[in-house]
């Protein structure tokens, strides 16, 4: 049932993606800015919480969990440091993330050919 509900949630957040791209004339650059920034917002009013707790993996590996990894790290942060917590919160939440993308992207590349368009 677990992964039924992740495919549910991550889907439906897949899907308003796709009628982003297809309904309005925003490039995907922005619509991932939008899910970053709109899981952030959600994240830090308490509002993803709920969903995070119901689909798990569905909604924190798409692209608004990270927003609300984010959110969540400097929340903690600011309990635990004080206003330091602000800088730094976000980028200890979400370090593991960051750098396994860098890492993938750096492997990806040199499998590869890449080239700039």
């Amino acid at each position: 049932m677990d992964y039924l509900k992740a495919f549910i949630v991550g889907g439906l957040i897949c899907v308003i993606g796709q009628i982003l791209i297809d309904k309005t004339k925003l490039t995907s650059a922005r619509i991932l800015v939008l899910f970053v920034v709109s899981g952030c917002i959600l994240g830090g009013l308490g509002l993803y919480e709920p969903l995070v707790r119901f689909a798990n993996a569905g909604a924190t590996v798409p692209l608004p969990g990270f927003g609300y990894a984010l959110a969540k790290g400097v929340m903690n942060e600011i309990d635990t440091s004080g206003i330091t917590g602000i800088l730094t919160g976000g980028l200890k939440a979400s370090a593991a993330g960051i750098t396994v993308a860098i890492v993938c992207g750096f492997l990806a590349s040199l499998i590869f050919n890449p080239k700039e368009k």
